[in-house]
């Protein structure tokens, strides 16, 4: 196992290139639709980090065929799946700790009739409920059975039925399973309130270029015609705009000239203007984009003069995974920003260990904070500290190599589940770090 702990000599600027990793969430979708198909389906760009890897060996065990091309590059074939894998004590264990599993139950349940799931695992962030996902299959005619106190979920259909679906919850992996098992059902099935996040749209092509008849990609409603069978396909996953934000904000704190290649820069939505909103230039040249570095920036406010608010929201809103990095950009900004994060109640209380090394602060409740920047005025401070989840985690590193002296941050494991080589990669541009 991986050491779990990054010690960081803070306070240096970076300088190079960073080329984004494939983006994890859309890896996670894309690499349950083989089970949809006996035929090989080959997908690139696949990134090499802890949740992405634990769902490939989670495949391999229903005897999914998976043969690595190269770096990256995976061929997918399940013509020989074994279910009783479903019963096994490997497959509840592994599918219990990541959160990506629920989604093998579409492809599942639409080709052999019946799936089974523990209640799996991922972020600790705040409530992240499972019912969008089974009202869907229900509503397509499978039945559905949960032991409560086992945390087990059953469910089944022989055939699923086209149904009009109104999704309760715009959830991107509950759209995306729904999606997985209409392709398959008998008649068309309307799915409106659709998420329609740039990683949905991606799973939708990969099935329409199966043979799958999907349309409305793009939209908040998806029209599909179920088929009898679907065939083999490429895909080439889209660069992490996670990271790529993730990015933006590590140049603005550390003060660092940095450029990020290859961002598909027409599928980022509304995640550069809203860093733009913090003060923080950026140029486009083509698809990379180039950070200069910047001792100042200056956080925008409201046209009345009112302080600027970022909340998240399903896109083409502002991304929830983002919201820790524009809180950590933030910290060195001259002027105030109210960070409102709407979708999940425990994802700001990492702010503590912010506060910690300096930053100025204000945690209103569990879905609020103020942050009054510092203008550079004082330097943040390194200290001991434990990442709770991937995208906190990421903040405090990119906290920690902003500031002075050394910091040490344990449960790293959590920074590797979404963040590839995060180490190796910073040290090639001028960081000081190294697991210890």
């Amino acid at each position: 196992m991986k050491k779990d702990t990054f010690e960081v000599i803070g306070g240096k600027p970076l300088k190079g290139t960073l080329i984004p990793q494939g983006a994890k969430n859309e890896t996670l979708q894309i690499l349950c639709a083989p089970l949809l198909t006996s035929e090989k389906v080959i997908v690139e760009n696949i990134p090499d980090i802890l949740d992405v890897n634990l769902l490939i060996d989670l495949v391999k065990g229903f005897g999914v065929k998976v043969k690595k091309l190269k770096a990256g590059k995976y061929s997918f074939q399940a013509d020989e799946v074994d279910l009783e894998y479903l019963k096994s004590k490997e497959f509840n264990i592994k599918s219990r700790k990541i959160r990506g599993s629920v989604m093998l139950v579409g492809p599942l349940l639409a080709r052999f009739g019946r799936a089974y799931l523990p209640k799996p695992g991922g972020d600790k962030i705040g409530r992240r409920r499972l019912d969008t996902h089974f009202i869907g299959f229900q509503k397509l005619g499978a039945k559905f059975k949960h032991d409560q106190e086992k945390g087990l979920f059953f469910i089944e259909s022989p055939r699923l039925k086209g149904a009009y679906i109104h999704m309760e919850e715009i959830s991107v992996t509950g759209t995306a399973n729904v999606v997985m098992g209409a392709v398959l059902a008998k008649g068309t099935t309307t799915i409106y309130n659709a998420a329609c996040e740039p990683y949905l749209q991606q799973l939708c092509k990969l099935l329409n270029s199966m043979g799958a008849k999907i349309s409305g990609v793009g939209s908040n409603k998806l029209i599909i015609e179920g088929v009898d069978e679907l065939g083999g396909a490429k895909h080439r996953i889209l660069p992490d705009m996670i990271e790529i934000g993730s990015f933006i904000g590590l140049a603005a704190m550390t003060q660092s000239e940095i450029t990020i290649k290859d961002c598909q820069i027409h599928e980022l939505g509304n995640i550069p203007d809203t860093f733009k909103k913090l003060g923080i230039k950026m140029k486009f040249i083509g698809d990379d984009i180039h950070i200069p570095a910047q001792k100042l920036y200056k956080i925008q406010k409201f046209i009345d003069g009112s302080i600027l608010t970022v909340y998240d929201a399903p896109w083409p809103g502002f991304t929830p995974d983002l919201m820790s990095i524009v809180l950590v950009a933030a910290i060195q900004a001259q002027g105030s920003v109210l960070i409102h994060q709407k979708m999940f109640e425990s994802r700001l209380f990492f702010t503590d260990k912010l506060i910690d090394m300096g930053a100025q602060i204000i945690l209103c409740d569990p879905h609020r904070a103020t942050v009054i920047g510092l203008g550079r005025k004082h330097q943040l401070r390194g200290i001991k500290m434990t990442s709770p989840d991937i995208r906190a985690g990421v903040a405090l590193l990119i906290a920690a190599l902003s500031a002075k002296g050394k910091s040490v941050i344990d449960n790293i494991h959590q920074i590797d589940r979404g963040y590839q080589f995060i180490d190796k990669r910073l040290r090639a541009i001028g960081a000081d770090i190294k697991r210890v």
